[in-house]
């Protein structure tokens, strides 16, 4: 590599780094002039002039990286790693060395692997796309299928490096290209979960690290379809299961077992959580996190059962895990014996249990593990064994054990996937093998198993470096390239010291395996006396150490021999073998039999690496080298040094010194020429010219046939440093000429643009300036006479100057409005307000025990703020659609007009049936001006006065009359409107403003008048109209209001902001909230909740107070204002002022729920709480017994002072809370005596308890005490019902129950809510009722209102039903040994086992104890949160006739005709009615033609007992009519989908499917299930129809049901069709809301929609027939119906599909790539729209059929227009953008001026710069003016005439991307119209060639292509693209060559010819 200094800032370099690889940097020049270097770790490298001159250049590859590093110019460590670095930062994980892919882990998740991923990759070259892990397994399938030779991938790299997701992704990807979708695919993906689970542990440098080699081999038919699969495993890591390192666990199985199993499981197996075992937590990581243990086991579970492991199976293979735990528990103690040491187990649980599990005895177990026989000369002796020695003894038996497991689960895998070819043993199939084998290790203590994956390591590292020298020599060989030997890095050495040479390292193992008394020590000293001379192997430092060594291709390694000959004799000793001979677990036992035992681990291992390497031998390799960033587990961090490290000890930098040892540069002639070509000084492009001018010597290059080979010289980079100078030069200075250019433009742009507007602007001056001057005269002169006019005329002339004169002292005067003040003429106009006065409210006493709550009131005030004056507004609205204009027009009577006038009203502007109404209206003039002028009011009906109405008055009078008058209210309106229009009086338009606001806020207009009004606002003044609109919006929100505006509203409308009120809380605060007009006291009471942060809102109420006297407001829809405005007219009745009304507003509780909790919200508790200590205190709250008053003073007493106990604070309690009047009567001593002995008590219970919880005692206890203080009253007459004493009485409705009382509060009836059955509202003559019924008969009850009291009583049953766990028998029941007699008390379980919304409930009977599942029919859930008394239990004799009546109506509507007569023939034997308890009741024989309650286990029919499927099916019909309990809600469609799914698939399930839903339907007490059952057969109807031997029975089945509404429709649907798939969603969801009719929006080209019907017979061309029937096209032919999905864009359904198949068929797809267990979920629905647009376009002619022309033709067209896809010529353009902008605009000629921004809509794309933006204004406006006079429509019909001529018009066009033909142009445009398929340049449009449908022998489709062949088969034409479109022009074609076809035998039977001439 050249030294060189740099020469200019920003060049690459390569510094030394201080890993011995140097690192890349960039030059870097300070202020100083010196250099720096910044490396890519951002580090500042500081140089000296010596160091300078030693920097090495980077070559430009190693700058910006390379797919593939052969393509580096830098053929180092330094060039790959910096590489794979660059990469790495740009989120690239994939690189390519030659034909190897290096895959770095990004340690996240990337969008690399979709199934879009997989097509892009199917089928194409290696290189031709980016390095992807899917392009290497393409080339195997493709190498595998093209030269029928197998092939293998080798995956290797270290731990955690991503082998193991690699492995799993080249196998989805041969499964997804194979294409079958087969069940052998998905089990030999299903075998991945299983080996995970079984052989992949959390390890500290990978959370899912293989701990075993895996071989993969997978065999293809010669279809290429996968038939079947064999795996291979290498060398499992079986001292896993009894030792982890810290931060690592144990084989996942283990893990996902305890989490996943049923409990009841564990119970059988006494296991626990992982804590509890030893071989689970040895290293301290009992959780994986990301893994979802639980999770993983359901998908372990699935595994194995796709993979045909039994049940049994499955459960052995938990036993046996779990007594390899429970060994893991077991512990030995030391003991001695005969002077020997021994041991003994300890007596545990674990130990029985694990020899029971491996069933063994207990006794034979403790022997095996602590004693070990062997032989002697004559005798077996047995000698005991130590605690360690015995230890070691049982974790080899778990070793042993869980070894063996993984090899028979491997087995069984394999007899699973591994399929015999079916033609027979002579049938040769090709493979792909997949290898996933452990990397290279080298820890800090390395034992027998790294030995062993070393050496196979060694092995592969053999295999690949001889694989790729022979690619090198290939390439000499092919080039004829003469060279001499090249060597290269071996590691034949290691292989033989390892295990080919005698006396070899593994050979030596085994030797000394063999010997009974071999240790680890006689075994070293034979290897360092073997092979101390080789210079591969490092002998032990001396006697004691236990260490040797071998020189690896990766670097030395070091193992320590202690333990290597145990590992490898892996051996069990005899008396644990003779244990398993005797255990009875058969699994065990097959685990250790039938074993052809190699002598030794080692050997083994060999054979499978021998017999490895044997296959790899045969097979076309392939090399995946997994790399990982970092140790960390983190994205986007890259380890320098590990990276190099792996890269050296991959292979990578052998393959790299092949390369540079030969002629790693290599250029093809072209490529050598244009890159050389610089330096000849003559034109001869001649290569070996080139190549003397720029070689010297002879031995730097070669020349082969095709390329130039160079080897790596100086002098090179030193020529490519000035190449790239003067190429960056020359960049710079174009570069700098484009900046100029650009400026240039822009500055001129904007120059124009700012002239362009001011010459805009000052043109629309003028042209204002000229109306004004010209308007007035024209609009005098149009209604004159002619003679008239003409004198006009003569004298203009005269008056122009003067009229000049005239308008300019107009506009003087309208740009200097008089100066009057808006604020002034408010102030006047409410002059009756004070200026200075408290707000409303606040003078006065407050009411009785209300007092303390004034201390604390805040004072609200009223903003205010002066409006700033206001403009003139025009109110010229005509040409608005809801214009006042217009509504004058069409409703005003007579001659009145919509604009101010100064007469008075001579009749109403609306029509009044009323005379009253007319009369009221005639007699005031409701402007502005009568809120000032006297006159003007009410004249006749006002009041008869001494002195004037005050202007408070006059609106009380407009208002009242509004109230009491709905029919005048838009008269007043629109006469305040009326005088607003046109009103130049600017104090008048104010008043009339104010007028309007005020009726706004009282009462709305009629919806007649509401959109007019609303429209009026808009334009209004910006200091009224807003603020108006929204006092309409509040007012329609709220509702009109009953009282006229209060004097509160009057201060809020002056300065037109909300006011503030004052509303006080039990504890003594006062809370400022805004109010309006039309604020009701559910707001108020939302407001004040959030101030004040209350959660529990329910109950609170808003009151007012008024003098001595409290009323609730509610929390509803009452007004505020109407309360305040009662007030203050009782004021005025006493003859006082308004705004001196004493009344207040507080917040207070009024109802508690059944269900109230005072923990949820300590706020409101607090409240509550302060409420009622009040209302102790003033006598609200009042008892007869005096204990409850102490008791709650004595929870007073805790809450405010503790636990202290004070005679002061006593006394304080008892002044505070007792009232006056007891305190009198009772001597004050005695009561602080009785309140502190009570606080005693309180102390005691309270001790741990807050002031909170006891606050809430106080309020439960008051709740419960006094439940009548709590409650709702409402005044009611009793219209019929059992006899009460009096007929009116009052209502009260509280949490407790339902109390009628007379007006002495004396009860005369108590209903509890268990007592309540139900609740109507209704109307009994003129007044509205309620209907109340209960267990002691009906009640009607009349009241104001009867609609808040049913709405408060349904909400308090209905909450307590919801949270009742009771219910009551309504009938006797006997089902499955539990019986239920009626009126039995039923506790219901809400354990959500059971849903109620399909019918069941879980439930236990109180009498007898039992629990079952019970129809929601038979019993009646009771509204109580306690257990009800028996009376609450005993239904009314009405209620028990209205059950059995019920019960009897519904058997007589069972119909006499059912199934038994067909049952008699067809249907198989009944057996014994199944279902549990079913012999012990000696049940009789199954009705089989009749409903049950429990699933059949047989089909009906005979003919169908062997076939299985049909047993999938009755449990779902039973679950969708509710006849079975559904544990778990579930989507109707899932249950169809189960029902119908197979019959659709296989026809003779179709009767079955049948008979089982009228077998259901027949004699079946249930309506709720019977109409289910209807619905089933209305689905099934739609599907397909039962047999010829069915179809008899089946419509006297329907027949005979007439009144059923399904039934008719049903027989109709019997038609002789068959569906493809189960019902679609639509089809479901319109049964469920009992709809027969299915509605589907259809969508249009011009983004019109329509709804039409479809049935589930509808076919696709019965829909396109129906869709241009309905819209009355001239024909439907030509015309498609097309379906748009996320996925897909616009492609067709076929016209013989079936509607709702073709729908679901699209929807159903993505459920195809999901995973099993996300498959059982209910189908997602994908999105779509449906488009009815047309597809052929033949006998298409512009004007012959409008109705096409306008919904089709012209907006299909219009695209393809602007889009550029027609040649067409500069005045066509012109013409047609004329009629586009007539389409846009209409007659708008105002919007000329947009018609540069408009041109992407007027011209085509491509030629909209042919001219500048102002030349195409001039000639579109020119061809606009020319075309005056026709409509919208005539102008898409001209415009699809302008266009009909060319030659593609019609043409569907598709760009794509050809290689096929050469004088083509890489990118082409397809259109395909009715004469055939035309090649389009489309940068010229012209036609390069057209052939005809004739000509066209064949084509296809695929994802990324389209193929036609052209002219015969045998000699045709060949033109393939690439293109996304394929499917489109592939149903184009086929479309438009049918339709020939047909016409061809229509019209020319016995022609030969395909296509007319």
């Amino acid at each position: 590599m050249t030294h060189c200094a740099p020469r200019f800032q920003g060049e690459w370099v390569w510094v030394d780094s201080g890993i011995g690889v140097p690192i890349g940097a960039r030059v870097k020049l300070t202020d100083t002039g010196h250099q720096l270097l910044v490396d890519d770790e951002g580090k500042e490298h500081k140089l000296s002039q010596n160091e300078e001159g030693s920097i090495r250049v980077m070559h430009p590859t190693s700058v910006e990286g390379v797919d593939d590093m052969i393509r580096l110019g830098d053929l180092n460590e330094a060039g790959l790693l910096r590489n794979l670095l660059v990469r790495h930062r740009q989120g690239i994980i994939y690189t390519y060395t030659g034909s190897v892919l290096v895959a770095v882990n990004p340690y996240q998740e990337l969008p690399l692997y979709t199934a879009d991923q997989v097509r892009l990759y199917h089928g194409r070259r290696l290189g031709e796309l980016p390095p992807h892990v899917f392009a290497i397994a393409d080339t195997c399938y493709f190498n595998m299928r093209r030269h029928n030779r197998d092939q293998c991938c080798i995956i290797s790299g270290e731990s955690g490096a991503g082998k193991t997701e690699s492995t799993k992704l080249v196998l989805q990807f041969l499964a997804a290209v194979s294409g079958q979708h087969s069940w052998i695919e998905q089990q030999i993906l299903e075998a991945n979960p299983i080996l995970e689970a079984f052989g992949n542990a959390k390890t500290i440098r990978n959370d899912n690290s293989s701990r075993f080699g895996k071989y993969v081999e997978i065999f293809f038919n010669k279809d290429g379809a996968i038939e079947g699969a064999r795996m291979e495993q290498y060398l499992l890591e079986k001292s896993r299961v009894c030792h982890q390192a810290m931060e690592e666990r144990n084989y996942h199985i283990f893990y996902c077992m305890l989490a996943g199993m049923t409990a009841e499981q564990k119970k059988t197996l006494c296991l626990g959580n992982a804590a509890e075992f030893v071989y689970l937590k040895r290293g301290d990581c009992i959780v994986c996190d990301g893994r979802d243990d639980a999770k993983d086991y359901t998908r372990i579970r699935t595994a194995l059962k796709i993979l045909t492991f039994t049940e049994t199976q499955c459960w052995e293979i938990l036993k046996l895990l779990a007594a390899l735990l429970h060994l893991g528990n077991v512990s030995f103690e030391a003991a001695i014996l005969n002077n020997m040491e021994s041991s003994d187990v300890s007596l545990s649980n674990h130990f029985t249990l694990s020899a029971n599990l491996l069933e063994v005895q207990p006794a034979a177990l403790a022997v095996s593990l602590t004693y070990r026989s062997f032989m002697t000369n004559r005798e077996r002796v047995s000698k005991p064994l130590n605690s360690e020695q015995a230890a070691d003894s049982r974790d080899a038996f778990v070793k042993a054990i869980y070894g063996k497991l993984f090899i028979w689960i491997v087995g069984r895998i394999n007899s699973a996937i591994q399929k015999t070819p079916i033609n027979g043993p002579k049938y040769v199939r090709n493979s792909i093998g997949l290898l996933d084998i452990f990397g290279f290790e080298n820890f800090d203590s390395n034992s027998f198993e790294q030995l062993c994956i070393n050496f196979a390591n060694e092995q592969l590292q053999q295999f690949f470096v001889r694989h790729v020298f022979k690619l090198e020599q290939e390439e000499y060989t092919k080039e004829d390239i003469v060279w001499r030997t090249i060597t290269f890095s071996d590691n034949t050495d290691t292989l033989d010291l390892l295990a080919v040479k005698p006396l070899n390292v593994l050979a030596l193992i085994d030797e000394e395996s063999h010997f009974p008394k071999g240790t680890d020590v006689t075994m070293l000293n034979k290897m360092d006396q073997a092979h101390a001379k080789c210079n591969k192997y490092i002998p032990s430092k001396n006697t004691h150490d236990m260490e040797f060594g071998i020189h690896h291709f990766a670097g030395a390694v070091h193992y320590d021999s202690k333990g290597f000959l145990e590992k490898n004799r892996d051996a069990l000793n005899s008396d644990i073998l003779k244990l398993i001979d005797a255990s009875t677990n058969k699994l065990l036992r097959q685990l250790f039999e039938k074993e052809r035992q190699v002598s030794t681990l080692s050997g083994q291992f060999r054979q499978s690496l021998d017999s490895l390497m044997n296959a790899l031998s045969k097979c076309q390799p392939h090399f995946i080298r997994c790399f990982k960033p970092n140790d960390d587990k983190k994205s986007m961090v890259f380890d320098r040094n590990l990276c190099i490290r792996q890269l050296r000890y991959s292979g990578m930098i052998d393959t790299i010194k092949i390369r540079k040892l030969g002629f790693p540069i290599r250029h093809t002639f072209k490529q050598f020429l244009q890159r050389y070509r610089v330096l000849l000084n003559t034109t001869v492009c001649d290569p070996k010219t080139v190549r003397h001018a720029v070689i010297t010597g002879q031995d730097g290059w070669k020349i082969g046939t095709t390329k130039i080979f160079l080897k790596l010289q100086r002098g090179f980079e030193r020529l490519q440093s000035k190449i790239r100078g003067r190429l960056v030069r020359g960049h710079y200075l174009k570069e700098l000429a484009a900046a100029v250019t650009m400026q240039s433009q822009v500055r001129g742009y904007l120059a124009r643009k700012s002239y362009k507007s001011k010459r805009e602007a000052v043109t629309v001056l003028q042209a204002h300036t000229r109306e004004k001057c010209v308007c007035a005269p024209v609009c005098a002169v149009v209604f004159l006479s002619a003679q008239e006019r003409e004198a006009r005329e003569r004298s203009a002339a005269e008056l122009q100057q003067r009229l000049e004169d005239v308008l300019s002292q107009s506009q003087e005067a309208a740009a200097k409005p008089e100066p009057v003040s808006e604020q002034e003429m408010v102030e006047t106009m409410f002059s009756f307000l004070p200026n200075k006065v408290a707000v409303g409210g606040r003078e006065g006493p407050a009411p009785e025990g209300f007092e303390d709550l004034e201390r604390m009131r805040t004072i609200p005030e009223v903003i205010e703020e002066i409006p700033e004056e206001q403009p003139v507004v025009d109110y010229d609205d005509e040409n608005e659609e809801f214009s006042f204009t217009k509504f004058s027009a069409l409703h005003f009577q007579g001659s009145a007009t919509h604009s101010h006038i100064s007469q008075r009203l001579r009749q109403p502007l609306l029509f009044h049936e009323d005379e009253g109404d007319a009369l009221v209206s005639t007699q005031y003039q409701a402007s502005s001006e009568t809120i000032t002028e006297e006159k003007d009011i009410l004249i006749g009906e006002g009041r008869t006065l001494d002195r004037p109405i005050s202007d408070l008055e006059k609106l009380h009078i407009i208002v009242g009359y509004a109230l009491s008058r709905r029919d005048i209210r838009d008269e007043i309106y629109c006469q305040i409107i009326k005088q607003l229009v046109n009103n130049k009086n600017q104090k008048s338009s104010l008043r009339g403003w104010v007028l309007l606001s005020i009726c706004l806020g009282i009462f709305p207009p009629t919806e007649l008048l509401m959109q007019y009004l609303e429209s009026f606002l808009g334009r209004g003044p910006s200091s009224y109209g807003p603020y108006c609109a929204e006092r309409l919006r509040r007012v329609v929100a709220n509702g009109e209001r009953g009282e006229p505006p209060c004097w509160i509203e009057l201060q809020a409308v002056k300065t037109k902001k909300t006011t503030q009120v004052s509303v006080a809380l039990m504890d003594s605060l006062s809370v400022s909230l805004p109010v309006d007009s039309a604020c009701t006291s559910a707001e108020v009471c939302q407001a004040l909740a959030k101030k004040v942060n209350i959660k529990d809102i329910y109950g609170f109420s808003l009151y007012i107070g008024f003098c001595e006297k409290v009323w609730s407001l509610g929390s509803g829809r009452r007004h505020v204002m109407d309360a305040i405005s009662q007030c203050e007219q009782e004021v005025r009745r006493k003859g006082e002022e308004e705004q001196h009304a004493p009344w207040r507003l507080y917040f207070r509780k009024e109802l508690f729920t059944p269900w109230h909790d005072s923990s949820i919200d300590a706020v409101s508790t607090d409240l509550i709480y302060r409420q009622v200590i009040r209302g102790l205190k003033s006598g609200e709250y009042h008892s007869e017994k005096e204990d409850d008053l102490v008791q709650l003073a004595a929870m007073y007493y805790y809450v405010t002072f503790g636990s202290a106990i004070s005679g002061e604070n006593a006394k304080k309690v008892v002044e505070e809370c007792i009232t006056t009047e007891l305190i009198e009567t009772k001597s004050q001593g005695k009561l602080i005596q009785l309140v502190n002995a009570a606080h005693t008590q309180v102390n005691c219970y309270s001790q741990v308890r807050s002031t909170d919880s006891v606050k809430g005692d106080v309020v439960d206890y008051a709740r419960q005490k006094w439940p009548i203080y709590f409650s709702k009253f409402y005044e009611v007459t009793q219209m019929s019902g059992p006899p009460l004493p009096k007929s009116n009485f009052i209502v009260a409705i509280n949490w407790n129950g339902i109390s009628f009382q007379d007006e002495k509060e004396k009860k005369l009836l108590e209903l509890s809510y268990p007592e309540v059955t139900g609740v109507n509202k209704s109307r009994y003559g003129q007044g509205p009722s309620v209907s109340l019924a209960t267990l002691r008969g009906q009640f009607l009850l009349q009241s104001v209102d009867a609609g808040e009291m049913a709405d408060l009583i349904q909400l308090y049953l209905e909450g307590l039903r919801e949270r009742s766990v009771y219910a009551v028998a309504l009938q006797d029941i006997n089902k499955q040994g539990r019986s239920i007699t009626m009126n039995h008390l039923i506790t219901h379980l809400t354990d959500g086992e059971y849903s109620p919304d399909r019918g069941w409930i879980k439930g236990t009977n109180e009498r007898t104890g039992n629990t079952g599942a019970i129809s929601t029919d038979t019993v009646l859930v009771l509204p109580t949160l306690e257990k009800p008394s028996d009376t609450t239990l005993v239904r009314s004799p009405d209620q028990k006739k209205t059950v059995a009546q019920n019960v009897h109506e519904r058997e007589e509507a069972v119909s006499p005709v059912s199934l038994k007569e067909f049952a008699l023939e067809y249907f198989r034997q009944p057996g014994k009615e199944g279902g549990r308890g079913a012999h012990a009741r000696g049940a009789g024989r199954e009705k089989l033609w009749a409903a049950s309650k429990e699933p059949i286990k047989q089909p009906l029919l005979k003919s169908l007992v062997v076939f299985l499927l049909s047993l999938t099916f009755p449990s779902p019909i039973l679950k969708y009519m509710g006849d079975y309990p559904i544990k778990q809600v579930r989507q109707p469609i899932e249950l169809t989908d189960q029902i119908f799914g197979p019959a659709t698939q296989h026809v003779p399930l179709q009767d079955e499917v049948y008979c089982q839903i009228m077998r259901q339907m027949t004699s079946n007490s249930s309506r709720y299930v019977v109409d289910y059952g209807w619905q089933l057969m209305w689905l099934c109807t739609g599907l397909f129809p039962p047999s010829q031997t069915l179809l008899r029975y089946t419509q006297r089945f329907l027949e005979s049901r007439p009144r059923e509404p399904l039934a008719t429709d049903c027989l109709q649907r019997l038609q002789m069709l068959l569906r493809k798939l189960p019902p679609h969603q639509v089809e479901v969801d319109a049964i469920q809301q009992n709809s027969n009719q299915i509605f589907h929006k259809i969508h249009f080209p011009n983004d019109l929609t329509e709804l039409f019907e479809v049935t589930s017979t509808t076919r696709i061309r019965d829909l396109v027939r129906n869709i241009a029937y309905k819209l009355i096209l001239a024909s439907a032919d030509g015309y498609g119906l097309f379906m748009k999905t996320p996925n897909k864009v616009d492609f067709n359904l076929e016209d013989q599909n079936y509607f709702f198949d073709s729908l679901r068929q699209t929807t159903d797809q993505p459920k195809k790539t999901k995973k099993v267990r996300e498959a059982r979920k209910a189908p997602a629905t994908m999105p779509y729209l449906v488009i009815f647009m047309r597809k052929l376009w033949f006998n298409v002619t512009p004007g012959r059929d409008l109705t096409s022309d306008l919904t089709f033709h012209f907006p299909q067209e219009l695209p393809k227009y602007l889009r550029g896809y027609h040649k067409c010529t500069k005045e066509e353009m012109i013409s047609l953008a004329g009629l586009l902008f007539r389409v846009k605009v209409d007659t708008d000629r105002s919007q000329f001026v947009m018609i540069p921004r408009m041109l992407k809509e007027l011209v085509p794309a491509d030629e909209m710069k042919t001219m500048s933006p102002e030349d195409w204004k001039k000639h579109v406006i020119s061809s606009y003016n020319k075309q005056a006079g026709i409509t919208l429509d005539e102008a898409k019909v001209a415009f699809l005439k302008g266009i009909c001529h060319w030659p593609t018009f019609g043409c569907a066009f598709f760009e794509v991307k050809q290689t096929s033909e050469p004088s083509y142009p890489s990118i082409v445009q397809i259109a395909i119209s009715k004469q055939g398929v035309s090649f389009i340049d489309p940068k010229t449009k012209e036609l390069l060639v057209m052939h005809p449908f004739s000509r066209i022998t064949n084509w296809s489709s695929g994802s990324t292509y389209f193929h036609m062949t052209i002219g015969n088969l045998v000699k045709g034409n060949t033109f393939l693209c690439e293109t996304s479109l394929g499917y489109k022009m592939d149903d184009l074609l086929s479309s438009y060559v049918n339709m020939y076809e047909m016409q061809r035998q229509a019209v020319r039977p016995r022609n030969n010819s395909m296509f007319p001439t």
